[in-house]
């Protein structure tokens, strides 16, 4: 067999081959290629710290309860390693309304409120519009369905 050719078949081996090993290699945390970004990557602390959220990178990472959270300075990571639970996203990101009607919706970033010191996002502007009627009882209504909901798949609900 021509060289060409066995070297052509190697590497078509190779290039078959290292999808699927890659599709197996077991997620580890910290690694944002196997995980989901809270927030889609925005800095939780910023939501307290600023007129807006910004985005956090790479640089300033840190994982907590499996998840992973980005932020845009060592300091708001800092910030954040001290209390999380005050700084991650209520219902872990899902749309807080969306959880009062016992569902679970991803949440948006950009449409959010912190209540009582606790971050709540949204589904969108009108979806926000519905949680300001009542936060109070809505805040209620999901803390209640948290309970039930939180370990079921959301195509379940």
């Amino acid at each position: 067999m021509n060289h060409a050719l066995l070297s052509l078949l190697a590497f078509a081996s190779l290039a078959i081959a290292t999808p699927s090993a890659r599709a197996m290699s077991p997620a580890v945390p910290g690694d944002v290629a196997h995980s989901v970004v809270a927030a889609g990557g925005y800095d939780v602390v910023s939501y307290r710290t600023g007129e807006k959220p910004v985005r956090g990178n790479g640089n300033h990472v840190v994982v907590h309860d499996g998840v992973t959270y980005l932020f845009q300075s060592d300091a708001n990571a800092k910030t954040f390693r001290g209390d999380p639970e005050r700084y991650a996203p209520a219902f872990g990101g899902y749309c807080a309304y969306g959880v009062a009607v016992g569902k679970k919706f991803v949440g948006d970033p950009d449409v959010w409120a912190v209540v009582d010191d606790r971050l709540y996002l949204n589904l969108d502007t009108k979806i926000q519009g519905l949680w300001t009627k009542d936060v109070a009882g809505n805040v209620r209504k999901a803390q209640s369905n948290w309970q039930r909901i939180r370990a079921v798949p959301a195509a379940e609900l």
